[in-house]
């Protein structure tokens, strides 16, 4: 049976391989706007099913609604049960004005060593990483002692009800693992002469806040008679841009600054001025910080208004807001109090979408990864860093089942992560990207499951 480092090496064989993977379920456009009918995921998970066929791999779908699956794949070991799980999810994000492409969304074209498309980053690249990863290591014949899962699941970008939050709900036992690497970091940073990677043990929560502002209809030829819900909502968005969020250097991430040659030790009060600091040479790092250290409210969209020759009466703004682990609703709540303090016009409702959640640090794992990456990058000089995202992901379905779950991709360190523009225009994956991921899958994989 093949060792590690030769299953590693095949992989360089495969990359015509694994992109042309990613470009295939690129191309399937399962776009979740996040509202029914939508997503239409069942397509990518029956091109995976049928793919994962050919390589002799087993898997099914399970789904909620028949338009909405979620794959499931299973490479069993010697022993009962499955010890390691791949997450990842197939629906994307809409595209929201096609025009200021310079790719088209659902092309999956290639250009200066990357693969541009919706979903391309996210989270159709680790999805393509994983699966090629389960084929190299099933064509090779390895022996595996413990089980290796595959599930890759719908709704992710709107809350996961028809994805793993319906699995951690109805069918539990197909999450059925001790250790599960997900989407949410592995994301490369050099600051300082230094290369880290950020191991994501946890995430910020995740609310909606749906404010209703109120005015009075008139006709728009007389609008003194009436009270114009607009400029009522004027107000709103000048308190929320403002609004200053309380700062605070408590998570775990910020005892680990010295890698990147932050010399000063963060406190709520000096963060802002080391945010600062840091922008002007590594503005990823920097925006990392920010995150990491506050609150954000952030308006995302409004409706309102019936006709044109119409005083809108009633104003309807959402706002996006990610929470750290410690600040739960009534926080939020205490927070939006004061920001709309004097403005009876205004209410609100919350529904929250993602409470913070994470996993302990050290675990066998951690170590599994560490080793991973260092062998897919072929560096030995890695610093690591345990993060939070502050982006929300399906694993905060699985930790409650008591699975460790990781954020980690395996990015390659000389692919820019501020070129991935998740969920933005020119969406792009690095093909080195693709391939080490890959090869950090396979790793991670060996030891977990205990090939041999």
């Amino acid at each position: 049976m093949p060792d590690l480092q030769s299953l590693l090496n095949e992989v360089d064989s495969c990359v015509d391989e694994i992109v042309h993977l990613e470009q295939e379920l690129v191309r399937i456009p399962s776009v979740n706007t996040g509202f029914m009918p939508t997503g239409n995921e069942t397509p990518v998970a029956e091109y995976c099913r049928d793919w994962l066929a050919r390589e002799g791999i087993e898997s099914k779908i399970l789904a909620r609604d028949p338009e909405r699956g979620n794959i499931i794949a299973v490479m069993p070991g010697d022993e009962p049960g499955t010890r390691l799980m791949f997450m990842s999810h197939t629906d994307v994000v809409p595209v929201e004005d096609e025009s200021k492409w310079n790719w088209a969304p659902f092309a999956a074209e290639i250009s200066a060593g990357r693969v541009y498309g919706r979903g391309a980053s996210d989270c159709k690249a680790l999805l393509s990483s994983q699966m090629m990863a389960m084929a190299i290591m099933k064509r090779n014949g390895i022996r595996l002692k413990h089980g290796l899962r595959m599930v890759s699941g719908a709704d992710e970008e709107h809350g996961g009800r028809w994805g793993f939050g319906w699995l951690a709900e109805h069918h539990p036992e197909e999450l059925e693992s001790k250790f599960a690497v997900n989407e949410g970091g592995g994301m490369p940073i050099e600051d300082g002469g230094n290369l880290a990677y950020m191991l994501n043990t946890g995430e910020k929560g995740r609310l909606e806040v749906h404010l209703t502002i109120r005015g009075a209809s008139a006709h728009a030829s007389v609008p003194w008679t009436g009270e114009n819900a607009t400029y009522h909502t004027s107000e709103v968005l000048k308190r929320i841009e403002a609004y200053e969020p309380e700062r605070d250097t408590s998570l775990e991430f910020f005892d680990h600054l010295s890698t990147f040659a932050i010399e000063d030790r963060p406190t709520p009060q000096n963060i802002d001025a080391l945010v600062a600091d840091v922008q002007k040479r590594n503005p990823r790092l920097a925006s990392m910080m920010r995150a990491l250290s506050r609150m954000t409210l952030t308006p995302t969209i409004i409706k309102g208004g019936i006709k044109s020759n119409s005083v809108p009466e009633t104003i309807e703004l959402t706002c996006d807001v990610r929470t750290l682990p410690f600040q739960d609703e009534a926080y939020v709540r205490a927070e939006l109090d004061k920001v709309l303090d004097g403005m009876p016009n205004v209410e609100y409702d919350i529904d929250y979408m993602a409470v913070p959640n994470s996993s302990d640090y050290e675990s066998e794992l951690t170590e599994a990864i560490k080793t991973a990456q260092a062998m897919a990058v072929s560096r030995d000089d890695i610093s690591w860093v345990p993060g939070i995202s502050n982006g929300f992901t399906d694993s905060r379905f699985t930790r409650p089942l008591g699975i460790i779950t990781y954020g980690f991709k395996g990015d390659h360190p000389d692919d820019d992560p501020m070129l991935s523009r998740a969920h933005g225009t020119d969406e792009s994956v690095g093909i080195s990207s693709l391939v080490s991921s890959t090869k950090s899958m396979i790793a991670i994989a060996y030891q977990i499951c205990d090939a041999g």
